[in-house]
């Protein structure tokens, strides 16, 4: 997962701590079991610098795991202070005694099952061994996952098992939420706190996977889980001009002009950095369209931008899946189609065919492949998958040239402007467009900058 904010200053506060460590000025206490494999093994240190309402700073610090707290160098010292050596130490988002006692109940029984694992020779009965294990072993995790909350950017609280059944997952990792940054991030949206600077460092002895001293990013097993759920935006990239997301279906790109529409990607952009401009978007995503967008942090950085975006030099690339098979209506494998759309003022926001008045919109196609899809109620029709790859950014482009008789007749699954049955298509499925790849040169370096992402159906 990228960092999400910068790590310089933060990094600065996690190689202090570190030397503080060194000395005994600060220690770490274990407050649970060590099993032997991670005897001696190293932690991650995270820190955040943040801003409180009056624009004071506020250093913030935590340890990965459930088993570990920061306290003074006094040997006599048994709790966490308010403050030390300049920082607040953050506790677990779950204190241990909750997660200890979630798991009682079946802990017993899973190491006798695998005392008696380690006996048993027989294959088949080492398997329902394993079965039995497995079965317990998830059990107690689902309970302890029930336990975790995380306070998000907006205000709001997310459940871990809202996160998870949101993005389609069943258990997630042993030790989500149990991350520095999560705990870090959960803390400082609890009190108030503006992010600034962000890092973990690893601390202790060195191996082939990590070195002391040196900064991670968030990972991708668990924290790409919750991060983007705390603050709001999956972001991909980003520096001191620019920041690429990952558009989730279902937000708007810029703000509408009614309150109930001010939610989106670029007042999320600038609730996590104040200091962007005021009309960051250099380009927008329709609402139900997912994918990459990239934004400009500095008026420079948009203006350049801009006019990449209005000279063609940007370029996109989208995945969709259309409702029908194309090869039956004589379309090519691929190809490239001219149509000419205007908006239709007596049904806004509708686009409509006019050959006269119309805008050119260009678009190349891909078929991929041919595929079943199944909707939310359980209905499985034939499919289509394109690769869109617009030569211009027209309104409504990708789904005219799906829908519309002119281009291929066939609409894409979700459509509620252009499909057949658009009172239908938001309780069929969301609309399956998602803008793949996007390739730009990087307004102040010029360096040209190539971004992917999964299609998500």
């Amino acid at each position: 997962m990228f960092p999400p904010f910068p790590e310089d200053e933060a990094y600065r506060l996690c190689k202090k701590i570190a030397k503080s460590l060194e000395e005994n000025e600060i220690r770490i206490e274990h407050t649970g079991r060590i099993s032997e494999e991670r005897a001696g093994a190293g932690i991650m240190i995270g820190s955040l610098i943040c801003t409180d309402k009056d624009g004071k700073k506020v250093n913030l610090a935590s340890l990965s795991g459930t088993s570990r707290k920061f306290v003074s160098g006094s040997p006599t010292a048994d709790s966490i202070p308010d403050s030390i050596q300049g920082f607040i130490p953050v506790p677990c988002i779950v204190p241990p005694e909750k997660i200890d006692a979630a798991l009682e109940k079946n802990d017993a029984e899973i190491h006798r099952l695998t005392r008696v694992l380690e006996e048993e020779t027989d294959a088949e009965k080492r398997n329902e061994i394993l079965s039995e294990r497995k079965k317990l072993t998830d059990e107690s995790l689902a309970k302890v996952h029930a336990l975790y909350s995380f306070r998000c950017i907006d205000g709001t609280k997310k459940s871990l098992t809202e996160i998870c059944r949101k993005r389609g997952i069943g258990l997630p990792p042993t030790g989500t939420g149990e991350c520095a940054e999560a705990k870090l991030l959960h803390y400082a949206f609890e009190n108030g706190l503006q992010p600034v600077s962000m890092a973990e460092m690893y601390w202790g002895k060195s191996s082939a996977k990590k070195e002391c001293g040196k900064i991670y990013p968030p990972c991708d097993e668990r924290c790409a889980l919750i991060l983007p759920e705390m603050l709001g935006l999956e972001i991909i990239y980003r520096d001191s001009s620019i920041v690429v997301v990952n558009k989730q279906s279902g937000l708007l790109s810029i703000p509408g002009r009614t309150e109930d529409k001010k939610d989106c990607i670029t007042s999320r952009l600038k609730r996590l950095f104040p200091e962007c401009i005021d009309q960051p978007a250099v380009h927008r995503l329709d609402m139900e369209t997912s994918g990459l967008m990239v934004l400009a942090l500095t008026k420079d950085a948009h203006r350049r931008l801009s006019m990449d975006f209005e000279q063609g030099k940007v370029k996109k690339e989208y995945e969709a899946l259309l409702d029908g098979i194309l090869a039956k209506k004589g379309i090519a494998q691929q190809g490239c189609m001219e149509l000419y759309f205007r908006l239709d003022v007596d049904n806004r926001p509708h686009q409509i065919w006019d050959e006269v008045y119309g805008k050119k919109a260009i678009t190349e196609w891909k078929i991929l492949n041919v595929e079943t899809f199944t909707t939310r109620q359980g209905e499985r029709r034939n499919a289509t998958r394109v690769r869109f790859i617009p030569q211009t950014g027209r309104t409504h482009q990708l789904r005219l040239a799906s829908a519309d008789p002119h281009g291929f007749g066939i609409p894409i699954i979700g459509d509620s402007l252009y499909g057949p049955n658009p009172e239908k298509a938001a309780d069929e499925s969301r609309l399956l467009l998602h803008a793949a790849y996007l390739s730009f040169t990087h307004p102040e370096t010029g360096e040209t900058m190539i971004f992917e992402s999964p299609c998500p159906f």
